[in-house]
């Protein structure tokens, strides 16, 4: 009976999937193909006339090409987050794994916080503006940095464990000094965490639509998932465009998330099996 039950149960499986997943982004292409009048009755049809291209072009130029300046805003922030998120992630957990002390019970502490407490957007606006980084992209990328490093800790952390204490030992004695250490001999070791970290950081940050929309006003910082909220009240009534729009801001991440998701699941199996 087990064995019988487990071809339905990944049938099952793969159909629930379908419908979640493959359904609704059917229904976003075939009414982005679509021509205004077709888009705008919202039925799950085949378009009689193709209208993508067209509909691209629109979206595209729309608003002195708004797309084009958060594609590149998006891809500013996400780059330069991931990359500070890679380095202070893996330093914080290759630490707090090998170097035992006192403030260990805090660093955890705070970690877990980072984790579980949601964020407080109005005294984090009233400390951007202090300083002067509201509405920046600096700031942007500090924002996510402080937003997402306790993830990559804590996935690092559990990495470091599976690396033998021996290959510090041995790198110390042949003179290597700390950051030699970590960035010569460490750091190429953690590459499965390293590239888990980077695909499921730069899809979250991407993706992102909450936080720029408190830290980020304004025309020149828009993002692309800020696009939607724009696109969504000046298309109201032009679906065609809107889902065009939503079209184009999906496909990056799923096509990242498609070619890398063996990495996540090997980074996250390995640290967790092994730690």
């Amino acid at each position: 009976m087990t064995r019988r039950r487990r071809p339905l149960l990944s049938l099952a499986s793969i159909a629930v999937f379908a419908t979640v997943f493959l359904v609704p982004f059917l229904f976003i292409a075939l009414t982005a193909a679509k021509t205004r009048a077709e888009a705008n009755r919202l039925d799950f049809s085949w378009p009689t006339s193709f209208a993508l291209w067209d509909n691209l072009v629109a979206v595209v130029s729309a608003r002195n090409g708004m797309l084009l300046t958060a594609y590149l805003n998006s891809t500013i922030i996400t780059v330069a987050s991931v990359a500070l998120l890679v380095v202070f992630g893996s330093m914080v957990g290759y630490v707090r794994q090998r170097r035992k002390s006192r403030w260990n019970g805090l660093v955890d502490f705070l970690v877990l916080a980072g984790l579980m407490m949601p964020p407080a957007v109005v005294p984090t606006i009233w400390l951007l503006q202090q300083i002067g980084l509201f509405a920046t992209l600096p700031g942007m990328v500090f924002i996510q940095v402080a937003y997402n490093v306790s993830f990559c800790v804590v996935l690092t952390r559990a990495f470091v464990a599976t690396v033998p204490r021996e290959l510090d030992e041995a790198a110390i004695i042949d003179g290597a000094k700390p950051l030699d250490l970590f960035f010569r001999v460490i750091l190429p070791l953690m590459k499965q965490v390293t590239v888990t970290n980077i695909v499921v950081q730069s899809v979250a940050i991407f993706n992102d639509f909450v936080n720029p929309l408190y830290y980020l006003p304004g025309n020149a910082n828009v993002t692309v998932q800020l696009t939607l909220y724009n696109f969504q009240s000046q298309y109201t009534t032009q679906y065609n465009l809107l889902f065009t729009n939503i079209l184009l801001v999906t496909i990056p991440p799923l096509v990242v998330f498609l070619f890398f998701n063996r990495q996540i699941v090997a980074g996250m199996t390995a640290g967790a099996v092994k730690g």
